[in-house]
């Protein structure tokens, strides 16, 4: 869809010069630097579509207000255009090439995007899967399914021991037991496997797999279309004994490396506005620039996190370790929108120099923390595993919580990211955090 829709803006507006230019428009396009204009143009106005979320799912639910993010990304475009104006740059493009252009855009790339949301669905809509069991993690599946058929599965039904069901809006085609009479009447693609080890079926379903149906965990599932590792369905006795969820030495290597240049190359950048926040700081609220904290790295070793004071100080005081939480009267109004933005975390650009932290990775908990969920989240020391982070998959995918609920969710994505470390990953995060604090999402 990025690539397509890519190619259609540049496509209007390389029409509209044709339409509008009363003179040599080739002069102008290859020459006059006319498809580096366009092609300036069109990288904001696809930017501005991935920042509007448009990209998230191919779904349309709305296609007025699918017109109004187009209208929306396009306003931007023209602000951008008209803000280069003033620095006399060669990299806007004429007045009516921009405007036949844009309409060309707002026509035809919204009208695109439904053709291709219903094309896809109707392609890749021919998978039948069948779920064996009627657990939490299967209506979740089943749910997720109905909702992106981009996915390409069609939930058919599923088999169960007990009439009580997660799955919602999907019909019981029998027992466990009825697995063969039941596939060679419906003929799945893929049987999801949502039932305890004890009562899985295991020469039925190698004999499925035999004849050319995919079995799969409903839990390997789950971590492929969620992003997530399902806390529900792992065993940690089973995880003694394999190494699924463990980084690759290469890996951390890498990230350790490029982490360190990263965190010196971005101390150079960012000096002078952390002099400025600095300043800020200071005057506007009694007690140090800085705030140190003791928090919990790579394999329980503690270290001290570096941070712009945010909060009043000696905000703890009186109520020891505890969470923020949303309108926190401990912080103070300039920390207020240093937490928006992300700017009370520049400091720790000094913990990734000094091998503390990475770039991306786990969010660094406090020891405090870090015991209470021990004993309350399985697995939960497993995320200590790898260097932590100043952004991290769970960061740009879950909203900041301060429940155990919400401490669960997050480590199902830590345990997703720790299992699929690699460069291109953390290139991902970085970049879809910058649109998280753009937008400010997730700040507290």
């Amino acid at each position: 869809m990025i690539l397509s829709e890519t190619a259609l803006v540049f496509a209007c507006y390389l029409a509209a010069a044709y339409l509008t230019l009363t003179f040599a428009p080739d002069v102008f396009l290859f020459e006059a630097g006319g498809l580096l204009r366009i092609a300036l143009v069109s990288t904001i106005i696809v930017l501005g579509l991935y920042f509007s979320d448009l990209y998230e799912r191919f779904r349309v639910r709305s296609r007025i207000a699918l017109l109004q993010q187009y209208c929306l990304v396009l306003g931007v475009a023209f602000l951008s255009q008209a803000l280069l104006s003033y620095g006399r740059w060669d990299v806007v493009l004429p007045k009516w090439m921009m405007v036949y252009g844009s309409m060309g855009v707002l026509l035809t790339v919204p009208a695109w995007r439904i053709f291709f949301a219903e094309a896809m669905a109707r392609s890749v809509g021919a998978q039948r899967a069948l779920f064996l069991g009627n657990s939490q993690t299967a209506g979740e599946l089943a749910a997720a399914l109905a909702d992106r058929p981009e996915l390409g599965l069609l939930a058919i039904g599923y088999l169960a021991d007990s009439d009580a069901s997660n799955l919602a809006g999907i019909s019981r085609l029998g027992a466990l037991a009825d697995l063969p009479e039941v596939v060679e009447t419906v003929r799945p693609s893929r049987v999801i496997v949502g039932v305890p080890h004890d009562k899985v079926p295991i020469n039925q379903l190698l004999e499925l797999n035999f004849k050319g149906v995919q079995v799969e965990t409903a839990a390997s599932l789950y971590e492929a279309i969620f992003g997530r590792v399902s806390t529900r369905d792992l065993d940690p006795a089973e995880l003694a004994f394999n190494t699924r969820l463990r980084a690759g030495n290469g890996s951390l290597i890498l990230q350790s490396i490029y982490s360190w240049v990263v965190g010196l190359i971005g101390l150079l950048v960012a000096a002078p506005l952390m002099l400025l926040v600095a300043f800020a700081v200071r005057i506007t609220s009694p007690g140090p620039v800085l705030y140190r904290q003791i928090r919990v790295g790579r394999n329980g070793v503690t270290f001290s996190i570096y941070k712009f004071r945010s909060m009043y100080q000696d905000a703890e005081a009186r109520t020891g370790a505890v969470w923020a939480s949303k309108n926190d009267p401990r912080i103070t109004p300039l920390g207020y929108w240093l937490r928006k933005m992300r700017l009370d975390e520049l400091p720790q650009l000094f913990n990734v120099v000094r091998g503390d932290m990475c770039i991306v990775g786990p969010r660094p908990e406090r020891p405090e923390f870090i015991k209470m969920l021990e004993q309350q989240i399985p697995c939960y020391r497993q995320r200590l595993t790898v260097k932590p982070g100043i952004t991290g998959w769970a960061q740009v995918n879950y909203k900041y919580g301060d429940t155990i609920e919400d401490a669960n969710a997050k480590l199902e994505y830590d345990l997703y990211y720790i299992k699929n470390l690699a460069l291109s990953l953390d290139f991902y995060i970085i970049f879809h955090t910058i649109k998280t604090v753009l937008l400010g999402r997730g700040a507290q």
